[in-house]
């Protein structure tokens, strides 16, 4: 079951959470998120909610609709009661408290039309995972209905900004996707720059933080709270960013006026430079299977994205029109590079093939940079900035039709998405029932 299309254009704008969806055939889907029972359970159901609608898939219904009510796992909905309100997917749960104080929190996804069981599954996990489990669930109804990989169970790390313009103080920031539960891991005495998640490990991350006659480059473990310098470099060092398997990091450093990028053995500590041309070489960005970088040059005249090997041999262009290109980021999927541009006094935020064909623009705005990609590739956060104003995080997805300021809304800059989280301390979950759709 998939969202349903029209023809017809839509403009969907909720005034709260700045959702735009235009310039689209797009319908999300009506999905009924019935309150679950138990401690908590309203809780998790709005969680839910909310992750959906910023998805730009599905539009949650206002419970003040529904017509049924007191449903609970051991029931079946009554199915002409939901689709006489256009219910074309009702989700419902409960959370059962253990002897052992953890809770089981089960849910069942139904198909009111077809009146069919889409998934029953059922997490376990401590009374204090609630917000956790309701992400988990998020990413299985996803999942289902849309036939993509969900993205709601993960974090984003970002440069929490206060102070004004002259007086900035920048704070390296963790915080759960939707907004919730910001934590400040650095106390704001540097500035921080260009913080990157490990695809390899979720907990461990790299930043740069400029001192007063320093830069450097950080790896922190997000578990333990330890950081360690990378090393002391002869020049002031960029853009750091791990290859896929974690096993190295590529940045730029600059010396005597030229910026090259570099990549360093994270086990031997060994550096090797990878780019020699005059100018300025930088944001370097590994492809998933670890062949391949994208970076940005200027050795042409003009800041273009190049690929070249992972040994630094056969570097070529691959943008391919006119502007400036900055900050390229391999998608995920290993198919797609988002990429900032700047042309027509204006910033973009877009994608190409990598190859350089296929050029897509996806948001464009006074300021925007950064862009950083969920970890199904199907979205991708990035900064931006209004005339005179703050810089807030947004997200686009790749049709270029879902544009929604992010769940934290309070100043940061230079996003990093993480991939999904590892399961809960009990367990993944488990399935409860068969997917009586798939054989009606």
């Amino acid at each position: 079951m998939a969202p349903a299309v029209a023809t017809a254009q839509v403009s969907n704008r909720n005034q709260t959470e700045d959702i735009i969806i235009s310039q689209a055939d797009l319908t999300p889907l009506q999905i009924a998120v019935v309150p679950f029972t138990g401690a908590n359970g309203p809780q998790i159901s709005d969680v839910i909610s909310g992750n959906l609608k910023r998805s730009g898939f599905f539009s949650p219904l206002n419970p003040a609709s529904f017509v049924e009510t007191g449903l609970t796992l051991a029931n079946s909905p009554n199915y002409p009661q939901w689709t006489s309100i256009g219910a074309q997917a009702v989700l419902y749960g409960g959370v059962t408290q253990r002897a052992d104080g953890r809770v089981d929190v089960g849910f069942r996804l139904y198909d009111p039309y077809r009146q069919c069981q889409l998934v029953s599954y059922q997490f376990t996990a401590t009374a204090e995972q609630w917000r956790r489990m309701a992400h988990k669930i998020s990413d299985v109804v996803y999942q289902r209905l849309t036939g993509e990989q969900g993205y709601f169970d993960s974090r984003v790390l970002f440069v929490a900004e206060s102070g004004s313009q002259t007086n900035r103080r920048s704070r390296l920031t963790i915080v759960d996707q939707d907004g919730y539960n910001p934590v400040f891991l650095t106390q704001g005495d540097e500035v921080i720059m260009s913080p990157r998640f490990s695809t390899h490990n979720p907990d461990e991350v790299t930043y740069v933080a400029l001192g007063k006659d320093y830069s450097r480059i950080y790896l922190y473990n997000l578990a333990t709270g330890r950081r360690e310098s990378l090393g002391d470099f002869d020049g002031q060092v960029l853009a750091p960013r791990f290859s896929h398997d974690g096993s190295k990091m590529a940045f730029s450093i600059i010396r005597n006026g030229n910026t090259d990028v570099y990549v360093i053995n994270l086990r031997t500590r060994q550096l090797s430079r990878l780019t020699s041309d005059p100018g300025i070489d930088t944001s370097p960005s590994f492809s998933p299977d670890g062949s391949q970088i994208v970076f940005t040059s200027d050795r042409s005249g003009s800041a273009r994205l190049y690929t070249m090997r992972v040994d630094g041999s056969g570097q070529r262009p691959i943008s391919r029109s006119g502007g400036l290109y900055t900050a390229p980021a391999w998608s995920p999927r290993g198919d797609l590079i988002a990429f900032t541009k700047q042309s027509g006094g204006r910033f973009h935020t877009g994608v190409m093939n990598t190859d350089g064909t296929g050029e897509r623009i996806l948001s464009s705005s006074y300021l925007e940079e950064g862009a950083s990609w969920a970890p199904n590739g199907r979205y991708v956060m990035f900064a931006r900035q209004s005339p005179g104003g703050d810089t807030r995080l947004w997200t686009v997805d790749l049709s270029g039709r879902v544009v929604a300021q992010a769940g934290y809304t309070e100043r940061g800059s230079s996003p990093a998405w993480s991939g999904l989280l590892d399961a809960p301390p009990a367990n993944l979950g488990v399935n409860q029932g068969p997917d009586s759709c798939a054989t009606s």
